[in-house]
């Protein structure tokens, strides 16, 4: 198992404006693809499914130490098999915050018979839900809900999954991968409500979701374009967090930031999670292990 002080050496220092005085920032836990399984590593993918148990019970040692609103983890709480909750939940159970989970690809990684117990497994009470902390609007979106994976075979998302995939590979996309996903039409009409009740609220927003939609990549939803434009309509959104590329990635449009959060599960004893604080003019983002420390800079609403 890691010791805190292997995963705090990783960490870079927080960026922060010198004799200003600032609001208390609302802060929280990001993780990023735990991915654990009982399994031999995938030396060739970089993947050390059985690792992540002690990366996580260090990561929780030092997010407990926090003073957080809650931990969210972007998905992929396992690799495969409905038993590996069993083995990483209750370690997610001693955390003194709340937690929150996005449903990843290989969260569905289960036996047919298990997939319409996912949800209900990890706490959550819908595939897709938004809350609110301290006048800021929290998005949790489910990428997967049209895929290959998550729709039992002969749900007609699971035909439209094999439709929008053909589609993608016939325009030679990069992201045509059968482990990426999109959303269904109830959920982008969700979507837009929930934003422009938020806007009318005047409360920014912060986009949570497993899949990257920008910049360019071969992770990224199937639907990632749509995404981005339907983002841009609403300036009180000032950012998307995914995990799924585990190399990290980001970029900016519309006053967006996007950032892809580094997975835990990649390397044998390298851990990766970041404790976020949002004040009025910028995101700070301290990264720990191999997760960079980022300022972002806040657009005016």
């Amino acid at each position: 198992m890691l010791s805190r002080r292997s995963v705090l050496a990783g960490s870079a220092a927080l960026f922060t404006a010198p004799g200003r005085a600032e609001p208390r920032p609302l802060r929280f836990g990001v993780i990023a693809d735990p991915q654990y399984a009982d399994a031999p590593p995938n030396t060739a993918m970089g993947r050390y499914y059985a690792e992540s148990l002690g990366k996580l019970a260090a990561a929780v040692e030092v997010l407990n130490a926090q003073d957080l609103r809650f931990v969210v983890t972007l998905g992929d709480v396992i690799d495969r098999d409905f038993a590996s909750f069993d083995r990483i939940l209750p370690i997610y159970r001693t955390l003194r915050h709340e937690t929150r989970f996005v449903l990843g690809n290989h969260d569905f990684e289960v036996g047919a018979q298990d997939l319409d117990r996912v949800v209900g497994r990890l706490g959550m009470t819908g595939p897709y839900y938004d809350f609110a902390v301290l006048g800021l609007r929290f998005v949790v979106l489910d990428g997967n809900d049209v895929s290959l994976f998550a729709p039992p075979q002969g749900d007609p998302r699971w035909q439209l999954a094999q439709d929008r995939l053909a589609r993608a590979k016939a325009a030679d996309l990069p992201n045509a991968k059968p482990w990426n996903g999109s959303f269904g039409p109830a959920q982008v009409a969700w979507l837009e409500r929930t934003l422009t009740a938020a806007q009318a609220a005047g409360e920014r927003v912060v986009v949570l979701n497993h899949y990257p939609v920008l910049p360019e990549n071969p992770h990224n939803q199937w639907d990632s374009g749509e995404v981005v434009a339907l983002l841009a309509r609403f300036p009180n959104v000032v950012a998307y967090f995914n995990g799924h590329n585990h190399a990290g990635n980001y970029g900016q449009a519309h006053g967006i930031h996007f950032v892809n959060f580094r997975g835990m599960v990649d390397t044998p004893d390298t851990s990766a999670f970041a404790v976020v604080e949002i004040l009025t003019d910028r995101i700070d983002i301290r990264g720990y292990g191999r997760e960079p420390s980022r300022s972002l800079p806040l657009r005016a609403v």
